[in-house]
């Protein structure tokens, strides 16, 4: 992908005494009475913010925070424990400027946040009036919120496209890159793991994935109606009948083009689903009316787990059992391990695989984890991002 880096900019002094207005995700937890519980996206923009600062630039930074109603101010809806927290992370006050819209008075090597961009009136339908508004405020635009790539607003496509100069900041340009070598140009085998509860909220994913990747490896109640696909009997467990044509079509598509996706030779079943509910290792072939498949048996595991390891190129999406529960958790620790002892480049996405990730300690084994959630999601369904289709057009004029 061609995209103008922030980075760049600032080690050619091109970012040296210029108005600098930075879009951030900061959209952080907090508890009722306002404290923040978790500060990770926070910690995550202090990068770019210093680098816009050591450049010599007069740095904005705005966020959305939370659902609020445009254009109704509610104290809920202030980014005012952000302010406190960036202060307290960069060392020196942030003030937090509301009403900003129209003018912001900030100097080289200072630093001001934005109120929370989305109480702006037209900032979620991309009005072209705020966006040239908010183009008007600065000399360059840096997109480094890859969590909203996937939407067009004001505050992430209206300034992009009005701005002297749209770029990306450090953490965009990260995701960007990692996309590009997973999907654009990824080394083979390339590998996907598509896992969840649902067939229906991964078809386009798995129809996208399943035109490009060597490997579909499906897990969770998807599997579940991969196997019933392949005409195996898979008990009382969640899966949708009524799209066994749309997992056939996958099949098809994948053998078609000399690919496959691996169906489970054997599973880990219950017959209730609980932590503490006893589990048995059967065989794909014999599971009973009354059975529950959580996870993919052992022998599964382990050839899932050598193909993973032969991979060139790996995408993560989702634990391939109840890995939550102790006796259901194999089959997804055993992909992860694969994953961080693999050669391959790896690139992994959704809350669940964080969490797994997280559980198995893998966090520097795996290459690039995305936290956009959404945004990842469309990139697997072969969508472009917005984000990315602005950049690459400004980088391009």
């Amino acid at each position: 992908m061609n995209f103008i880096r922030f980075s760049d900019l600032c080690a050619s002094g091109k970012a040296a005494g210029q108005r600098v207005f930075i879009r951030a995700d900061l959209n952080v937890p907090q508890d009722d009475s306002g404290r923040i519980t978790e500060d990770t996206r926070i910690r995550a923009s202090i990068p770019c913010l210093q680098m816009a600062l050591s450049a010599g630039a007069a740095v904005m930074v705005t966020s959305h925070l939370g659902r609020p109603v445009e254009g109704e101010f509610k104290p809920a809806d202030s980014l005012a424990p952000v302010a406190r927290r960036l202060g307290e992370l960069i060392g020196h006050g942030v003030p937090l400027l509301a009403d900003w819209v129209d003018g912001v008075d900030v100097q080289p090597g200072q630093l001001v946040l934005l109120e929370n961009c989305r109480l702006n009136k037209g900032e979620k339908k991309n009005s072209e009036a705020l966006g040239r508004k908010m183009a008007a405020l600065c000399d360059i635009f840096v997109h480094d919120a890859f969590g909203t790539a996937h939407r067009a607003e004001a505050s992430t496509y209206g300034i992009a496209q009005y701005a002297p100069i749209a770029c990306a900041g450090p953490l965009l340009a990260a995701e960007m890159d990692a996309i590009s070598t997973a999907l654009s140009s990824p080394r083979r085998p390339l590998v996907a793991i598509v896992a969840g509860s649902k067939v229906s909220t991964k078809l386009t994913i798995l129809k996208s994935l399943a035109a490009n990747v060597d490997q579909l490896i499906v897990g969770g109640g998807i599997a579940n109606t991969f196997m019933l696909a392949a005409g195996l009997k898979i008990g009382k467990s969640l899966a949708e009948p009524d799209l066994l044509a749309e997992a056939k079509a996958v099949i098809e598509a994948m053998k078609a083009r000399g690919a496959a996706v691996p169906i489970p030779t054997d599973v880990v079943t219950a017959k209730t689903f609980a932590a503490d509910a006893p589990a048995t290792v059967k065989a794909a072939t014999e599971v009973d009316d009354d059975d529950l498949i959580l996870d993919i048996g052992p022998e599964t595991a382990k050839k899932l787990a050598a193909q993973l390891k032969q991979a060139g190129t790996i995408v993560w999406n989702g634990p391939v059992g109840v890995f939550e529960f102790a006796a259901f958790e194999n089959g997804t620790r055993e992909i992860a391990q694969a994953i961080a002892e693999s050669s391959a480049f790896s690139i992994a996405g959704g809350g669940d695989t964080l969490a797994a990730i997280a559980k198995y300690g893998i966090e520097k084994q795996v290459n690039y984890i995305s936290t956009g959630g959404g945004a990842f999601l469309e990139v697997l369904e072969g969508k472009t991002l917005p984000a990315f289709e602005i950049l690459q057009k400004r980088a391009a004029e």
